[in-house]
């Protein structure tokens, strides 16, 4: 039973609906059935070594990627 996203054709509105076999999702704002599919993000994890490396990626210093690179960064 998957969560999808949608946007009403009718009013606008974005909202995430789970849809459950052969159910038609109806807009939570204004009961349209006219809707569009969004595309949706998700999240991965990353552990260990793959996520140190990501770290370093981010930057000259490993953080924040501040172009002036180590002391640089106003979060230190």
């Amino acid at each position: 039973m998957p969560i999808f996203e949608f946007q009403c054709n009718d009013c606008g509105r974005d909202f995430e609906a789970l849809v459950r076999g052969q159910t038609e999702p109806v807009c939570p704002q204004c009961g349209s059935h006219g809707l569009t599919k969004q595309l949706s993000v998700f999240a991965t994890a990353n552990s260990g070594a793959a996520a140190a490396e990501a770290a370093m990626a981010a930057g000259p210093c490993g953080s924040c990627g501040h172009p002036g690179g180590p002391g640089s960064c106003q979060f230190q």
